[in-house]
């Protein structure tokens, strides 16, 4: 199961580019923390059409209306209004930038990237479609029933009991030391959703009482499995968080990088999980090289299930974390991001981790590494530049 792009989204997106009417994630996250590197796990969930700065100009003549970001160079942002309908397109120079064309028989269009390597999305005759050009296969956000067993207020369902017990998903942190060995199992993420500039998210609803709007705009049918999953992630943002922590939701990064910085001040890292290669669940040994990188203070933020990028995010004063090297028996290598709640008092006694691990709250520090897009603020320990 997963949710298609909509097509009012990348509208809004592609039109924020054109009019150039604020900075776009990526620079905005370089003017709040120009000493902080990016992760990974966000450069991967950046839309590749907002990561430059470009320049934007107007023109109207023969062919329509053309708004062009190209900096005087082809293959800019551009968008079209003419006889052949409504095109955007923003290329760098080179065919198969990302264009949007409404008009002719084949409906409505949206391509990013090489012909053949970028995404389209097709509203024609044929449906709606989304390609991303791995080989013709379809990539889809992918969508999992249940709540996520990173919010600790839930008890374990009967899937995460079934799915995880033969897992190091949880662990106890006296174990988190060179020469320890878990069963774990990197896979790829399916959740493909990408963030969406601030004022496009901002545009969006994004509450329970709104779910009719928010359905219709994301082409959901009410009642599916996919609505169900939109309308359980709102919901989570919605409840309160237990005690001792404060969450937010963060629909863009702009607002997770606001969130994080309000709690650690600016001199901040941003860390997550990098596997080498993801094989088949198999056998990893902690290797030499392992670094607490905070004793306390922390904000970590999960991705959530959604039609576009949102992340749960909690910050609280009890949590540690690590870096941690792992070594697989394929010779497959991890940097891997452990996080150790040292007071799991309010935590909901039948949770994953204590049925998994055969403790009661607050027996011990529990831990566990995080998937690859998910993400950990900490307190820099070099002083600000």
């Amino acid at each position: 199961m997963g949710f298609r792009f909509s097509l009012f989204v990348i509208f809004l997106t592609l039109a924020l580019v054109a009019s150039h009417a604020a900075l776009s994630p990526e620079l905005y996250w370089k003017s709040v923390l120009p000493n902080t590197p990016m992760p990974k796990s966000v450069t991967d969930l950046l839309h590749p059409d907002l990561v430059e700065d470009k320049s934007t100009a107007v023109g109207v003549g023969k062919g329509g209306v053309n708004v062009d970001a190209g900096k005087g160079k082809p293959g800019g942002t551009s968008v079209n209004v003419g006889k052949g309908g409504v095109n955007v397109d923003t290329g760098k120079g080179k065919p198969g930038g990302t264009s949007v064309n409404v008009g002719g028989k084949g409906g409505v269009d949206v391509h990013t990237g090489t012909p053949g390597k970028g995404t389209n999305v097709g509203v024609g005759k044929g449906g709606v479609s989304v390609n991303t050009g791995h080989k013709g296969k379809p990539v889809y956000v992918g969508v999992n029933p249940g709540s996520s067993p990173f919010i600790y207020k839930y008890a374990a369902s009967e899937n995460q009991l079934h799915d995880d017990q033969n897992t190091a998903l949880f662990f106890v942190e006296k174990d988190l030391h060179p020469g320890t060995k878990m069963n774990l199992h990197f896979t790829e993420n399916l959740n493909k959703a990408t963030f969406l500039p601030r004022q496009v998210a901002q545009s969006i609803p994004f509450s329970s009482n709104q779910m009719p709007e928010i359905l219709n705009q994301f082409s959901v049918k009410p009642g599916s499995l996919e609505a169900d999953i939109m309308q359980n992630t709102i919901k989570e943002c919605e409840e309160a968080g237990i005690k001792g922590e404060e969450k937010y939701c963060a629909t863009s990064l702009e607002s997770m990088i606001d969130f994080s910085t309000s709690k650690l001040g600016k001199n901040v890292q941003a860390i997550s999980t990098e596997v080498e290669k993801r094989a088949r669940l198999q056998e990893y040994t902690i290797a030499a090289g392992m670094e607490k990188m905070t004793d306390n203070k922390s904000v970590v933020c999960h991705k959530q299930n959604y039609a576009y990028a949102v992340f749960y995010c909690h910050a609280t004063q009890t949590t540690r974390a690590y870096n941690v090297p792992l070594e697989g028996t394929d010779g497959s290598k991890a940097k891997a991001v452990a996080v150790c709640h040292t007071d799991t008092s309010a935590w909901n006694p039948k949770h994953l981790a204590f049925q998994v691990l055969k403790v009661n709250p607050g027996d011990c520090p529990v831990c566990h590494f995080l998937p690859e897009d998910h993400i950990v603020w900490v307190p820099n320990k070099k002083p600000a530049e």
